[in-house]
């Protein structure tokens, strides 16, 4: 399994993914699953990938050649591509082109076709997108209301960045945010793990530095790791028990007049359950 996360906000784009690949408990590999294209002053693109890594890692080459012809007839790549969407058009066509040469096999094989993609940047003369690519080549967009996508085991990591992010969140939060995700997942599910890509984009640059590889060593993730585990303690431990009797309280539990009923309880065996 894997875990992959993408950002879009007003002031540039994070993208963080673990590097677990596993077919067992007792075979666990180590596979990168970001890739970035960079032609600074002109493009900068980011892929992540979860799913079956023999699919993904066929993608990922079939994506440096793939073209796509155009209405006016010149052939699309991510290289050519006028637009972020132009550009996801060529990654949808570089999966379907995979699943038509390797879709029956493996479906005899037993193997579904099971490969999901976050795909964002930002080519000159447009502002940054960013999109989920699905098995069948289709996509969606992130927007304003929905600015990052997850893909992979993504339901530990997801409460905080609901809560955190907003499209005016800090470049340096988002990252935090999305490190902190990263490690509630890798807390709850074992098949997440490090090393860690980080890329962190900024807007209108056409290119980064902000790219880092991050081990369990790693002292700010370290820090992050130790701190949010005694912070969230410290958050349990300061929020009052639940009230049963008839204390007096400003948050009672138990309220006589509300909009619902308690559960009725069966206390015979010819009692109906409805």
């Amino acid at each position: 399994m894997t875990y992959c996360v993408g950002v879009k906000l007003k002031a540039g784009l994070v993208f963080l993914s673990d590097s677990r690949t596993n077919a067992g408990v007792d075979h666990i590999s180590t596979f990168r699953k970001m890739i970035v294209y960079e032609r600074p002053g002109d493009r900068f693109m980011v892929m992540l990938t979860a799913g079956n890594l023999s699919i993904s890692q066929s993608v990922r080459e079939v994506l440096q050649t793939e073209q796509l012809t155009d209405a006016d007839g010149e052939p699309l790549t991510i290289w050519n591509a006028r637009s972020m969407f132009d550009a996801a058009r060529v990654l949808g066509q570089a999966v379907r082109r995979v699943y038509d040469r390797d879709g029956e096999s493996l479906r005899q094989a037993g193997v579904e076709f099971n490969i999901s993609m976050i795909f964002g940047g930002q080519i000159h003369g447009e502002g940054m997108r960013l999109f989920n690519v699905y098995s069948a080549g289709n996509f969606i967009e992130a927007t304003a209301e929905t600015p990052y996508f997850q893909i992979g085991e993504s339901k530990y990591g997801k409460p905080v960045l609901d809560r955190v992010l907003t499209p005016d969140t800090s470049l340096d939060e988002a990252a935090k945010c999305a490190l902190v995700s990263m490690d509630s997942t890798m807390k709850s599910n074992l098949s997440v793990g490090a090393p860690l890509d980080l890329v962190v984009y900024e807007a209108d640059r056409l290119a980064t530095d902000r790219v880092v590889c991050i081990d369990m060593a790693n002292p700010y993730y370290r820090m992050l790791h130790e701190s949010w585990g005694q912070k969230l303690r410290e958050a349990f431990d300061s929020l009052p028990p639940p009230a049963w009797g008839d204390e007096k309280t400003a948050t009672p539990l138990r309220v006589a007049q509300s909009s619902v009923v308690p559960l009725r309880k069966i206390t015979r065996a010819e009692e109906k359950l409805i």
